[in-house]
């Protein structure tokens, strides 16, 4: 790992032994990006494109080189560049034109931190930082980029921070995390889209000339789509081929594109700057662009998902839970929805406890008047008619059979009909004179005000302060509407959005601080807010209300392009199904969980005595293998039909593997699947745990194994081996 400035060549070089990133400077004053792969030993000017004429542009001096062909490092606009800018800001002039100048650069070896953004972190000696110190001639801001290499982390973090040193403020309406200038090529762009109870649905199309665009409005990064992007060789599979990924750490409005110019080169951009975005910056005020996360690989999406699960596993994720295996936990909601009661609540636990489940979790109910959505919402006072005793005696009597107990939070939403909007009418967000709309009978608080994360974390410690919660679900389950606050004057309203999210990260950064050994599970109605600025707090995260295992297995597969599996998480739950009206085997919707963040979702007194007695050995394999599924490397793998889902999970030292193939329909001319194992050493051999037979590593991944025909739809076969 390290960072090589050469001035021959005016260059600097981070490199791990296993990616590079190089970047130039251009007359002592410009800054290029150069090269983005695989390791060099070194960069001699390979690789530039040749000046040529070109007409209807600008020209820099004498030369041949125009500003719209340079591949800018971190691009700005109305300087002769046309292309996507990376900033957008406006001085005293008024005018949104920026040039950026190189001032200097320095390396760190120590990653900066940040008090008001998640960002990921390492230990001493794991990483250096490359500092970049640039100004803007225009509007007089100074602007700081940030670049860290890992060690052993084929992934570059990118952030930065812009000061205003003038004495009049500065407006930024468009400021990205990250700018990538990718040579002219081929690509297809792969993102994540969905709605709810059908998230992270995989569209990969052909690049073409022109701009491709993703990102939210919604107020959290949304269902709609994934802060991620992907640009791949159109000839790249799960197992081989070139990626580029980039993932944003933010769980508000972001916006992501990708142009390709009329000459073919490729610039791909993430970050702050949708079409409401406006940050006023006072004199002598910093403002921070959420950090994003940049990896390459050259063995396919598996290739680039390694790189992101390795990252956010051991520099993101709360350091109490990494590699630390998750309770398996039985959730209340399909069971009982709003009609909780303690009698309900022993029956479910004791038999859970029976089953070998380990956490009871009470989902929403407990606090409502009613049995429904439309009240009691922000006042957080148990319903004692409902739990006498309230929440402790709860805690008492599923921790009295042996069991962890989890509540159910919502604090971020407020209903009309609660104590606390009457007393604080002026605490949720709101336009002046304007009635405000309403989203599950719900509003949203004003986040971005000291005195509402005051009064949330003052909820938060009253029951966490109990000692007796081991689990917070939090959940979130409305987008943003009416994005305007009491507490701001006119020319700050175009930041709600933002100071919201920062309101958001302040509390969950305070609350997980003080209960490091409470387990938060993120929710937004499933998955509308999964995203890896929430996992910074939340150790998992529901991955969708969708239940189902045949929509769960498209699910979790599109989500495992990011995020490691253990943060999924995944519930076996009743049949028909409680969202599709699905009918699946039981082994099927186990088999669809295991290699995730299993847990359990149904009323178990619906169950039969052989239901019961199948989930009890479903959580003891569970629990068999948990340990080193938690630190195993994820697998997907080409399959034959569409639907199909081929999953394997290799431990972190090649000794065992667990194979899951999921098949939709039966279909008697595609019976010949094949599966072929990856990640096994080549040199091993390894038995089949069922069956006894012993293959070579290189022949199972080579030749692989011929599976059996099923006659049923929606069913699982799972393959066991280990290393003799």
């Amino acid at each position: 790992m390290s960072i090589i400035f050469d001035e021959k060549h005016n260059t600097v070089h981070l490199t791990n032994g296993h990616i590079s990133y190089i970047m130039q400077l251009m007359d002592g004053k410009y800054l290029l990006h150069r090269y983005f792969g695989s390791a060099l030993r070194s960069w001699n000017n390979t690789g530039v494109p040749r000046p040529a004429k070109r007409s209807y542009t600008t020209e820099y001096g004498d030369s041949q080189i125009y500003f719209d062909a340079l591949p800018w490092e971190y691009p700005t606009r109305g300087r002769g560049d046309y292309r996507l800018p990376a900033m957008t800001v406006a001085g005293a002039v008024g005018a949104p034109i920026s040039e950026l100048i190189f001032c200097s650069w320095r390396v760190l070896d120590k990653k900066p931190e940040s008090i008001v953004l998640p960002m990921t972190f390492t230990g001493t000696g794991k990483s250096e930082t490359l500092v970049v110190e640039c100004t803007d001639e225009v509007s007089g801001a100074e602007l700081t980029l940030y670049y860290t290499i890992f060690d052993g982390v084929d992934i570059i973090a990118r952030q930065q921070r812009i000061v205003n040193t003038g004495s009049t403020p500065i407006h930024i309406t468009n400021l990205q995390s990250v700018s990538l200038s990718v040579p002219a090529g081929d690509y297809d762009l792969l993102t994540l889209y969905g709605c709810h109870a059908q998230e992270a649905n995989i569209s990969r199309v052909p690049l073409h000339q022109g701009v491709q665009s993703i990102g939210s409005s919604y107020g959290s990064s949304s269902p709609r789509h994934q802060p991620f992007w992907a640009l791949l060789n159109p000839n790249t599979t799960e197992i081989s081929g070139q990626v580029y990924g980039c993932l944003l750490l933010y769980s508000g409005n972001f916006a992501a594109a990708v142009e390709q110019d009329s000459f073919g080169a490729v610039r791909a951009q993430m970050g702050l700057g949708d079409s409401s975005f406006c940050w006023m910056l006072e004199p002598g005020e910093t403002f921070e662009t959420p950090e994003a996360l940049l990896t390459y690989s050259s063995q396919g999406l598996n290739g680039m998902s390694h790189n992101f699960h390795n990252v956010l596993r051991n520099h993101l994720l709360p350091t109490r839970w990494r590699g630390v295996p998750r309770p398996i936990l039985l959730n209340s909601w399909e069971a009982m929805y709003y009609e909780v009661s303690l009698s309900k609540i022993e029956i479910q636990a004791r038999l859970a406890k029976e089953l070998g489940i380990e956490l009871f979790v009470l989902d929403d109910g407990w606090f409502r008047k009613g049995n429904d959505s439309r009240s009691s919402m922000g006042n957080w006072e148990c319903n004692v008619s409902k739990l006498p005793g309230g929440i402790e005696a709860v805690a008492d009597l599923v921790h009295g059979m042996g069991l962890q107990f989890g509540l159910w939070f919502e604090p971020e939403a407020i209903s009309r009909d609660s104590q606390l909007f009457r007393t604080h009418p002026d605490w949720i967000l709101q336009l002046p004179q304007v009635s405000p709309r309403e989203g599950r009978h719900e509003y949203l608080l004003d986040l971005g005000r000291d005195e509402v994360c005051d009064y949330l974390l003052q909820v938060l410690h009253r029951y966490l302060g109990t000692g007796k919660i081991d689990y917070i679900k939090w959940d979130m389950n409305r987008p943003m509407t009416d994005a305007a606050s009491n507490a701001l004057s006119p020319e700050h309203q175009a930041e709600v959005p933002h100071r919201y999210i920062l309101g958001l990260y302040t509390i969950l950064r305070q609350i997980t601080a003080a209960y490091p050994h409470v387990l938060f599970e993120g929710c937004s109605s499933g998955g509308a807010r999964l995203d890896a600025g929430m996992l910074a707090y939340f150790a998992q995260n529901w991955t969708s209300d969708n239940t189902d295992a045949k929509e769960r297995a498209a699910i979790q597969s599109g989500f495992s392009l990011i995020y490691p599996p253990e943060v999924l998480g995944a519930h076996v739950s009743i049949i028909p199904n409680h969202q599709t009206g699905r009918i699946t085997p039981l082994d099927t919707r186990f088999d669809v969980a295991r290699l995730f963040n299993l847990g359990y979702e149904l009323d178990l007194t619906r169950c039969t005595d052989e239901e019961r007695e199948a989930i009890a050995r479903q959580i003891e394999t569970a629990k068999f293998d948990r340990d080193w599924l938690q630190k195993g490397i994820f697998y997907r793998h080409p399959v034959i039909r569409p639907g199909d889902r081929m999953w394997s999970m290799v431990s972190a030292d090649q000794n065992r593997c667990i194979a899951v193939i999921f098949r939709t329909l039966y279909d008697p001319l595609g019976e010949q699947a094949v599966f072929r194992f990856c990640g096994l050493n080549p040199t091993r051999n390894y038995r089949d745990m069922e069956t006894g037979a012993v293959y070579g590593g290189d022949e199972l991944m080579a030749l692989g194994l011929t599976l059996p025909p099923r006659k049923q739809d929606f069913t699982t076969q799972c393959i066991f081996i280990q290393a003799e």
